[in-house]
């Protein structure tokens, strides 16, 4: 099969972009498939990249990129890959069986894998305050349109019955049902590598990676990861560390967000000192054998892979009902999952049971590490695989 595969950028620091790497890999390697990518950078792919389509399984299409906001950047990135994809068509033939995307990437796609949900962004954008004069007013601004764009584009693309779709966690089925009455939609979750990701490999690194930071060992580590750390819950996390002054708590947050307005949240609840912000970075294995805990009271997460990679390490973990790989888990068996992540005083009363239990945590740690293993990148990319057989063949047929 020949795939057209659209989307900016492919890496293994961020959620989405990893999960299509990972299944990249295994369409090239199992399926034997012709992929033609459409991106504007690449990077830490395993297998070999050509930008000559004839000589590789896979060639890489380099679309041309902008700096500037993110949505000139998302407008400039619509037109460049239409018109990378034209030309290619045009002038030398090119033809693809299927067109994949990971999300809103083009107008044009016949399978859409969704891993977030602008619409819903959108709706939580909506229900945030904006102070009239305040740090930061401008960038949140900017992100509520950027969130209005695509949700526009999401009720064009989303809505039509000839798009075919999979969603990455029931949560995301149940909002395509609910906004664009999408009752077809394919649930195909997420994986995890737990060959790279495992209780063995976090304890094997545990000792460097906490003296890096310059932790002492009975030192109560808090994790998060992720790149809007707003809907991944830091607030609440923030909030919660304050009624956790007697304990030796800190927290180490990682990804890409912008570090000031947490920072000040954190000056005014008098906790600066017990955080530690870090940038996103390919080689997280070595955040997860740092800490001691996961924690991440979602406001919205279409799956929370770091969720499922800190678990297949062995570490307990905390997380909403409103991230997708909640579905998955079974709370107070492998996990702790909050209905409402805004219960300050219940994630404060969790995360002090965690420090004072050693018992609790192992017992979490173990459990967590074994549900994990039920979720494989080779189970998901063979669902996958199955699902575009299906496309492929009422494309034909249509």
């Amino acid at each position: 099969m020949r795939l057209a595969v659209v989307s900016p950028f492919v890496d293994r620091r961020h959620g989405t972009e990893r999960a299509l790497a990972e299944l990249l890999e295994r369409l090239v390697r199992e399926e034997h498939c012709e992929i033609h990518l459409y991106a504007q950078r690449v990077e830490g792919v395993s297998f070999e990249l050509s930008a000559t389509a004839g000589k590789a399984r896979i060639a890489w299409h380099k679309v041309p990129s902008i700096s500037g906001p993110y949505l000139l950047q998302f407008l400039s990135w619509l037109f460049s890959n239409w018109v990378c994809r034209t030309w290619d068509r045009w002038v030398h033939g090119a033809r693809y069986d299927l067109v994949l995307s990971p999300g809103i990437n083009c107008l044009d796609a016949d399978v859409i894998i969704v891993h977030a949900l602008f619409h819903r962004l959108q709706e939580l954008a909506r229900a945030e305050k904006l102070p009239s004069a305040a740090p930061g007013i401008l960038r949140r601004l900017h992100r509520r349109c950027y969130y209005a764009l695509l949700s526009a584009f999401e009720r064009r693309i989303y809505s039509d019955p000839k798009v075919s779709l999979a969603a990455v966690s029931p949560r995301i089925a149940e909002l395509l049902s609910k906004y664009f009455r999408r009752q077809d939609v394919r649930v195909i979750p997420n994986g995890v590598d737990t060959a790279q990701f495992s209780p063995a490999a976090r304890l094997a690194r545990r000792g460097q990676a906490r003296s890096l930071r310059h932790f002492r060992e009975d030192d109560f580590i808090l994790l998060l990861v992720g790149n809007d750390w707003g809907n991944k819950g830091l607030p609440s996390i923030l909030e919660a560390l304050p009624k956790l002054l007697d304990l030796p708590a800190k927290l180490l947050i990682v990804g890409s967000d912008a570090f000031a307005p947490s920072r000040e949240m954190a000056a005014r609840l008098r906790v600066l000192d017990r955080c530690i912000w870090e940038p996103a970075r390919a080689d997280i294995l070595d955040a997860y054998a740092a800490a001691d805990v996961y924690v991440s009271p979602s406001r919205e997460d279409s799956f929370g892979m770091p969720v499922a990679e800190a678990m297949a390490c062995g570490l307990p973990a905390i997380t909403s009902v409103f991230a997708g790989v909640s579905a998955l888990l079974h709370d107070g068996a492998d996990s702790f999952i909050l209905r409402n992540p805004y219960d300050v005083e219940l994630l404060a009363r969790l995360l002090r049971m965690l420090c004072e239990q050693a018992d609790l945590r192992t017992r979490l740690a173990q459990a967590a590490a074994k549900t994990a293993l039920e979720w494989t990148w080779d189970r998901n990319a063979a669902d996958v695989w199955e699902f575009l057989k299906e496309v492929n063949a009422k494309k034909d047929s249509a």
